[in-house]
């Protein structure tokens, strides 16, 4: 992008968005190595699981965070790459991803 200070215009919208949304081709699922961390620090001891090391399109991972929580029945968001899933759903999150291809590993106790 140019040096212009534009932030915002009306044909474009938001222009900030554009700079720094991200351009990740997605890896097809059998040359990735997922790994299922969960997380208590910080959420009053509730357990969250995460999904770490994928390396997808900010799109195809809407996608599979959409299809994890539905399998999961639970609430989740992504935040810097990482899907989180409300509650402690690594075994079943593990089922999920090596039915689509993916190499899991659970990690942490």
């Amino acid at each position: 992008m140019s040096n212009n200070k534009t932030v915002w215009s009306s044909e474009e919208g938001d222009l900030r968005k554009k700079q720094s949304a991200s351009h990740t081709k997605s890896l097809p699922p059998q040359q990735q190595t997922i790994y299922l961390h969960r997380e208590t620090s910080g959420r009053n001891g509730t357990p969250v699981s995460l999904v770490k090391n994928l390396v997808l399109s900010a799109e195809d991972m809407k996608a599979l965070a959409k299809k994890l929580k539905q399998q999961c029945g639970t609430g989740g968001t992504i935040k810097d790459g990482v899907i989180e899933i409300q509650g402690e759903h690594r075994q079943k999150i593990a089922e999920i991803l090596m039915k689509l291809g993916y190499k899991v590993k659970i990690a942490g106790g």
